[in-house]
């Protein structure tokens, strides 16, 4: 039966994740599985993102104002 260890560790410069355990026997073959915890991803919220895309407008009135524009430039 396999025997599992948990423990956190930080990664030192160069990527170095040093572990110890009493439990680990020298010279035994041990896989090591690294798993990194994230940061909370910060949630925004979709109104927020309303008009600061290229090609949106920020309010109602822009778009009529580019509406307005636009056909002003028509030609018949």
């Amino acid at each position: 039966m396999n025997q599992a260890i948990r423990q956190k560790a930080i990664v030192k410069p160069g990527g170095i994740i040093e572990i110890q355990s009493p439990e680990l026997p020298p010279g035994a073959l041990a896989e090591v599985i690294v798993i990194l915890e994230t940061s909370p991803v910060k949630k925004t919220s979709l109104t927020s993102l309303i008009g600061i895309a290229s090609g949106s407008f920020a309010t109602p009135q822009e778009a009529d104002e580019f509406i307005s524009r636009e056909r002003d430039n028509w030609s018949y």
